[in-house]
């Protein structure tokens, strides 16, 4: 655990710095974290977004994807890279203090997950992975971890084209050659989607679902 403060008001975070009890959200953190964005002063466009980001998350019990929270506020992908230049999940969903990685599971998920991993480790090859499925290492990634996590997941008839693969081959060759991962913006651009293509390909999301099934997660 970590802190944060801003304003004489401390915040515990954790080691990406997203707030840790979303009940200690409030406008000053908000623009504490802005700051840190690199973001000086929160405007009505980024208050629409960040208020929209938290009213999705409590209807659903989730942190939405990009393409809701832009669908919402009618935004198209390069206006909310103006706005939150660091990124989705690394600008406006620790902004808005809600964890990108919050998920609500059916209630037979221990059953789902258990099935998910027994697929993994029915062949030759064993993956470590953390308790939301994601790869820890990513150089133990291959296809074939690719394929098996694509069939958790909500992919049209759960196998991947080429398009899927031209966006998780351009993820890991920018993550083994900057040692970083790219904003969604920039995947957008370099793979020539659109927003709406790219959900087409991961309705999961791009963190939930490109990034897994390139077997990388966001560090800080």
């Amino acid at each position: 655990m970590q802190h944060f403060s801003y304003q004489d008001t401390t915040y515990q975070v954790d080691d990406q710095g997203f707030l840790l009890d979303p009940g200690f959200w409030d406008a000053n953190f908000a623009e504490g974290v802005a700051k840190e964005c690199g973001i000086d002063h929160l405007t009505g466009e980024h208050w629409d977004a960040i208020n929209a980001l938290r009213e999705l998350c409590r209807k659903s019990g989730t942190c939405p994807t990009v393409f809701a929270v832009c669908r919402a506020i009618g935004l198209r992908p390069r206006e909310m890279m103006v706005l939150f230049p660091t990124g989705y999940h690394r600008g406006l969903c620790r902004i808005a203090g809600v964890d990108y990685l919050l998920r609500r599971l059916p209630d037979n998920s221990h059953a789902l997950q258990s099935t998910a991993d027994l697929k993994a480790l029915s062949g030759k090859k064993q993956y470590q992975v953390d308790v939301r499925g994601f790869l820890i290492d990513p150089d133990n990634w291959d296809p074939y971890y690719a394929m098996h996590r694509a069939l958790e997941m909500k992919i049209p008839q759960r196998e991947l084209t080429d398009g899927h693969w031209r966006v998780v081959y351009y993820l890991r060759d920018v993550f083994k050659r900057e040692k970083r991962i790219p904003t969604i913006y920039e995947t957008c651009e370099k793979c020539q989607l659109e927003l709406e293509e790219l959900e087409a390909l991961f309705p999961d999301g791009y963190h939930r679902g490109a990034l897994k099934i390139a077997g990388l997660r966001f560090v800080k």
